[in-house]
């Protein structure tokens, strides 16, 4: 009788293995399905911040936007003016016999912008600003831009001073020391056309009179002073082109001057801008800026709808036929959702106007906001005061709502805290699937260990197998 021996296939550890690993790494794979859902949950809170920040700047701006005043002149080639928060509506009659100027000097011509004047031997030159009266004293007058019989006082800022040398007694030099000391003084260099077109051109930087030039030099061999020495009460070395002079205008009626073509508080909360003087008086017409306090209403409903589409979606519990959001069921959210509806329920105090509604703000059976642009306008033109109050008061809905936004927002605040617990959750989970994954780590080699010692093993059977087979073929042939 012959006898068979069926040797015994070797096992594919790599692959019996990994199956294996597979079903130990169950644990770690939910733990890791749920970290990613964490991880999503605080991308979520932190495009809500988002939002919320935007809600928050949307609704500071509706209660600015309540505060600002337009200011239109009849005639812009005359003023242009602006209006702040305490200016007071209504129209002004402005009216511009004179503009406001600096003083304007020039220096004689030289031959050439670059040349040497003088031998360069140290020359101090003194710059003082102040009013100059020819009239003063009775006689005294300007003539060709000479002063004579003048009385310069100083305006008191003090004197400042530059100092002339071999580096730069220069037209260029003499202009860039100028420029380069911040004296209040501006230099160019501009050129005339005549056989000495350089000529050094003398400018104060504020207009009004009390900032005219008197100029003074000392050492040096001369030449410096023959340039550029100027004292209204004595030698005049430069001519003067224009004179300083302030800003004359009268607002209905009442007589103003001014130092600079800046004019603030002439009229209350308003700075005007001259530009030209009139022939008959301009209007100027202060009134609510309308256009500003629609577009920050429009602005307004439109952060809040973006906030509560994506607070909705979030919190939107799964269906046949949607999913769950990712914050489906999170406490802070809910809050969050109270909270705002606790606002938006709660009517504002001491005024006519207490709900949205009343001034074109209503909310929709889906939960966002319309804003009716028409009724907000009849509400500003008829009752300011009332819609001031509606949102900018204690009570006032822009006011409660920011303040709500600031409060989620803020270290310790309900996003703060909500994100670092879920940040805590995701630490601890991790040191958790670190852990697994070491004594997965060890499971793995103990399994490949186990499973190449039985492939040794069956080999190890399969070779006597085959003997002890040969073995007994070989005794019944004999």
């Amino acid at each position: 009788m012959a006898i068979t021996a069926s040797s015994t296939t070797a096992l594919d550890v790599p692959s019996l293995v990994s199956q294996l690993m597979a079903v130990e790494r169950q644990p770690i794979d939910k733990l890791t399905a749920k970290i990613a859902s964490y991880e999503t949950k605080i991308s979520s809170f932190g495009t809500l911040s988002s939002l919320v920040s935007g809600f928050q700047t949307a609704s500071a701006g509706m209660n600015t936007s309540l505060l600002k005043l337009t200011a239109t002149p009849s005639d812009a080639s005359v003023l242009s003016a602006t209006a702040s928060s305490t200016a007071v509506p209504g129209s002004y009659s402005v009216n511009v016999s004179q503009l406001a100027q600096s003083q304007n000097l020039v220096a004689a011509g030289q031959t050439s912008s670059t040349a040497a004047i003088g031998d360069g031997s140290a020359t101090t030159v003194t710059f003082d600003l102040g009013t100059i009266d020819p009239n003063t004293l009775g006689g005294g007058t300007l003539v060709d831009g000479i002063y004579s019989g003048a009385i310069f006082t100083s305006n008191g800022s003090g004197t400042a001073s530059i100092t002339i040398d071999s580096s730069n007694n220069t037209l260029e030099g003499i202009r860039d020391a100028i420029n380069a000391a911040g004296l209040g003084v501006n230099a160019t260099i501009v050129n005339d056309g005549s056989g000495t077109p350089y000529r050094l051109a003398l400018s104060s930087s504020n207009s009004g009179v009390s900032n005219s030039f008197k100029i003074t030099t000392s050492g040096g061999d001369g030449s410096i002073n023959s340039l550029l020495g100027y004292d209204p009460e004595g030698t005049q070395n430069l001519t003067q082109t224009l004179a300083a002079q302030n800003a004359n205008l009268t607002v209905n009626g009442i007589a103003i001057t001014s130092a600079s073509n800046t004019v603030s508080e002439a009229i209350q909360g308003v700075t005007l801008t001259l530009k030209n003087t009139t022939s008959t008086p301009a209007s100027l017409t202060v009134a609510r800026d309308t256009s500003a306090i629609k577009t920050a209403a429009s602005s307004f409903v439109d952060a809040y709808n973006a906030l509560a589409s994506q607070i909705k979606s979030r919190s939107a519990y799964g269906s046949i036929t949607q999913e769950a959001g990712s914050l489906a069921g999170d406490g802070t959210l809910r809050l969050m959702q109270d909270q705002l509806r606790g606002i938006f329920m709660t009517p504002a105090s001491g005024g006519s106007l207490t709900t949205l509604s009343q001034v074109g703000i209503s909310i929709q059976k889906d939960g966002s906001l319309l804003l009716d642009g028409s009724k907000l306008d009849t509400a500003v033109s008829t009752n300011f005061a009332d819609v001031s109050n509606l949102f900018s008061s204690s009570t006032g809905y822009a006011t409660r709502l920011e303040d709500w936004a600031k409060s989620a927002l803020e270290p310790g605040g309900l996003i703060d805290n909500r994100t670092k617990s879920l940040t805590q959750y995701i630490k601890d989970q991790n040191e958790a699937v670190d852990k697994l994954e070491n004594r997965m780590s060890a499971l793995e080699k103990k399994y490949i260990a186990e499973y190449t010692n039985l492939n040794l093993l069956l080999s190890r059977m399969n070779s006597t197998s085959t003997y002890l087979t040969q073995q007994l073929a070989s005794s019944q042939s004999e």
